[in-house]
């Protein structure tokens, strides 16, 4: 076996800009709750005076519960907790329940203080998880995220039970990234359920996930998830920073994180992958990539991520590796279609009509005879309407949606051309060009190919071929500039790694992808060990057919 590639630790040179002047609090791990202050509130001995600082704090609240109680007849005690976010009945049939009816001479110790009270905790609370709180700012955050916060008279201490349990969304298929093959599982609006998605799917040590907390009002949970034996310390290290400078009121959607952390978010191109399925994500993890889990939305992000991962479907890896490198080639034949095709059809009959054979110049010419409109326009009208067909489909209902979409472009085609507005070859061009799109795997690079479609279509109808060719270098000295967390958005294409080719234009078998990709795996890079290539059994060694006598 070759020797391994080791390769030399790679700093981040490539930093955003004005990432050293944050406002306010120098990032997201600041203050917990800025608005109002809570710095001021401290937990006293007396318990009603603990009870009113709580009341002023969530006052005009009506679904936080405050009940007072004796535990075992004897201690004062109080319990607080949001109803809809703890789970009610195991906070009265087991935690109140037990509390209430424990033995006279545990609920002296602590009438009297005798004993240390996380020791008699450990003794008469009957939950597992159970943490102890010594701010008021923490018992808010406790209670906010739904656990229940337990107060004892006499002490300047509570203690935070873990009874989270809400209404979500159960586990279904990944409505955006269906696959004919291959797992079933999408993620929820769940972060627990998620990460337990992923755990289930690598049952190592070396998974790690990290919890952060963002937005001042929303204070939404980000697991950051990775193998710490693949990934790149300095590759975590500027996940953190990124994620620690972000100072904004509200993270909604995952889509928040993903802008605020990308390397150039004046790019149209997306630079962050990311997906509803988890074995998407655990073999991005399995790469030597991270993953950021953000509570409330089914969706994870994926970084680094490179402009090829856009043009591959999970599916790929689960069909024969024929097939997926059919596949694999025919998505960047529709690419190619979806982003020119509308534009060489201008230029093709605007400014090199002879390029085109006789014949089918004088029938695209009768066709177009008795149309108002030059190509340009003609051209750009018909992918405005497309586009709003596709757009009212998304909108609508999903039982109304794809009738209407099918429907009304067959009525508005149909009639756009028996009414001489836009000629038959027009219709087909941009039909085909629409379908290509749908094509693509990934819906972020696809409404990207949308977009510089216009561009294109405008550069083609003023200059012909021209224009079209500087269009395309334009967009390609863009993507060349690109980086995703210091990796070069065309890697493995340029920079060139012939190592990684093996999983570009054309899939593999996966006997033969010995390697992880050089610019992320490089810590260990090797997949495999032996190799792998089945064999036919020899003569020498094959069983016989009857066995034994």
């Amino acid at each position: 076996m070759p020797r391994p590639y080791r390769k030399p630790l790679r700093l981040f040179q490539h930093r955003q800009k004005g990432a050293s002047r944050s406002r306010g609090s120098s990032g997201g791990q600041g203050k917990k709750f800025p608005y109002p202050p809570l710095d001021h509130y401290i937990l006293t001995p007396d318990l009603k005076d603990n009870l009113q600082q709580l009341k002023e704090i969530f006052h005009n609240s009506s679904d936080v519960v405050k009940r007072d109680f004796l535990i075992g007849g004897q201690a004062k005690a109080a319990i607080i907790y949001i109803d809809g976010l703890a789970d009610k009945k195991l906070i009265e049939d087991t935690l109140l329940r037990t509390l209430q009816h424990i033995p006279p001479d545990l609920a002296r110790t602590l009438v009297e203080k005798t004993a240390p009270l996380d020791r008699v905790v450990e003794i008469i609370v009957p939950l597992a998880d159970v943490s102890p709180v010594e701010s008021v700012s923490d018992i808010v955050n406790h209670v906010l995220c739904g656990d229940a916060v337990l107060l004892f008279d006499g002490y300047t201490k509570a203690l935070a039970t873990s009874t989270r349990s809400w209404e979500h969304r159960s586990i279904d298929e990944p409505l955006t990234e269906s696959a004919v093959r291959g797992s079933r599982e999408g993620f929820v609006e769940n972060l627990r359920t998620n990460t337990a998605l992923i755990r289930r799917r690598l049952k190592t040590p070396a998974l790690k996930v990290e919890n952060l907390c963002l937005g001042r009002y929303s204070q939404t949970n980000v697991a950051l998830v990775y193998l710490h034996t693949l990934a790149d310390p300095a590759l975590l290290q500027e996940v953190r920073r990124r994620l620690e400078r972000i100072n904004i009121d509200g993270i909604l959607e995952s889509a928040y994180i993903e802008e605020l952390i990308e390397d150039n978010p004046a790019s149209p191109f997306p630079q962050i992958d990311h997906t509803e399925r988890p074995d998407k994500v655990v073999a991005a993890l399995l790469e030597g990539r991270v993953a950021l889990l953000i509570d409330n939305t089914p969706y994870a992000l994926i970084v680094p991520t490179v402009f090829i991962q856009f043009m591959q479907a999970s599916e790929d890896y689960y069909e024969r590796y024929w097939l997926a490198s059919f596949l694999r080639l025919l998505r960047f034949v529709v690419l190619n279609i979806a982003l020119l095709l509308p534009s060489i059809y201008v230029a093709v009959s605007t400014y090199h009509q002879e390029m085109l054979p006789t014949r089918l110049l004088i029938r695209l010419a009768a066709q177009r005879e008795g149309v108002p409109f030059p190509a340009l326009v003609e051209a750009l009208l018909l992918e405005l309407v497309f586009e709003v067909l596709r757009e009212a489909g998304v909108r609508l209902p999903r039982m109304v949606g794809q009738a209407v979409s099918i429907v009304g472009a067959l009525v508005i085609g149909e009639a756009a051309v028996s009414a001489g507005l836009f000629s038959p070859a027009m219709v087909i061009v941009v039909a085909l060009t629409g379908i290509s799109s749908f094509a693509l795997p990934i819906f972020a690079m696809a409404i990207t190919i949308r977009l510089l479609r216009f561009i294109m279509l405008i550069l083609a109808g003023v200059l012909g071929f021209y224009g079209i060719m500087i269009g395309l270098l334009a967009v390609l000295i863009h993507l060349t500039t690109l980086r995703s967390f210091g990796v070069d958005y065309l890697s493995p294409v340029t920079p060139y790694h012939v190592r990684d080719f093996k999983d570009v234009f054309v899939r593999t078998p996966l006997w033969a992808r010995f390697t992880r990709p050089t610019r992320i795996g490089y810590r260990d890079p090797w997949r495999q060990g032996a190799p792998l290539r089945p064999t036919p059994p020899t003569s020498s060694n094959q069983e016989p057919r009857g066995g034994a006598e």
